[in-house]
C-alpha cells in the first residue's frame, strides 16, 4: 500500500481506523487509532516508516435489512446530537455560543460526503458514518468517562450492524446528556 505522492501515509491521508492483523515488522513505539472514513483491516502488515505498507480491506457493516427503520434512526441521532450540542455549548461559555465541540465536529464530518480518491468499498454509508459520531468526549469529561468512552469506540468498532450501533449511540448520547445538565448546574452554582 503505497504513501501518497507528498509522502503523508495512507493512514494519515485518509484517516482510518486500522485493525492489524499478522505483524511481521513493526518499528513504532505506540499504536494510534485515528477518526477516519473507514474501518480496514490491513493484513500482512510489513512495514511503518515511511508508510504502512501491507494489504488493505475495508470492513463495513451488514447491508440493512430494514432501510427505513435505519434512515429514521439516523434523523432521531442527529437530532439528539444537535441537542446536545446545543447544551454543550452553553457549558463551555455561556455568553459565546459559536464554540465548537467534539461531537459539532464529528457530526459536521460524518454528514460530509468524504471526498476521497479510492476505491468506493473504502466510503462507509451516511448510516454508518452518522452512527460513530457520538463516539466523542463532552467537555470537561473526567478520567472515568473518558475510559467508558474508550471502552464503547472499541465495542462500536467491533459491531457489524449500522442499525445496532445507532441504538447504542443514542443510549450514549442520553447518557452524555445527563453528564452536561449536571455540570451545566455545578457551573450554575460556581456563578
Amino acid at each position: 500500500m503505497p504513501g501518497s505522492s507528498d509522502g503523508t501515509s495512507f493512514a494519515a491521508k485518509y484517516g482510518c481506523l486500522v485493525l492489524i492483523e499478522k505483524v511481521e515488522r513493526l518499528d513504532v513505539g505506540a499504536l494510534v487509532s485515528i477518526r477516519g472514513v473507514c474501518r480496514v483491516k490491513l493484513l500482512n502488515f510489513i512495514q511503518a516508516e515511511p508508510y504502512l505498507r501491507g494489504l488493505v480491506i475495508p470492513l463495513q457493516d451488514s447491508i440493512a435489512e430494514n432501510p427505513s427503520e435505519t434512515s429514521s434512526k439516523v434523523d432521531q441521532l442527529k437530532e439528539s446530537l444537535c441537542n446536545l450540542i446545543k447544551l454543550e455549548i452553553k457549558l463551555k461559555a455561556p455568553k459565546e455560543a459559536l464554540l465548537q465541540t467534539h461531537t459539532a465536529n464529528s457530526l459536521r464530518w460524518a454528514e460530509k460526503t468524504p471526498s476521497v480518491e479510492c476505491d468506493e468499498s473504502f466510503i462507509p454509508s451516511l448510516a454508518e458514518r452518522v452512527s460513530f459520531a457520538a463516539l466523542q468526549p463532552v467537555s470537561g469529561s473526567t478520567e472515568s468517562e473518558l475510559l467508558k468512552l474508550q471502552q464503547e469506540k472499541l465495542r462500536a468498532m467491533d459491531t457489524k450492524e449500522t442499525l445496532e450501533r445507532l441504538e447504542d449511540s443514542l443510549v450514549l448520547v442520553k447518557e452524555n446528556f445527563s453528564i452536561v445538565v449536571a455540570k451545566l448546574a455545578i457551573q450554575s452554582l460556581e456563578m
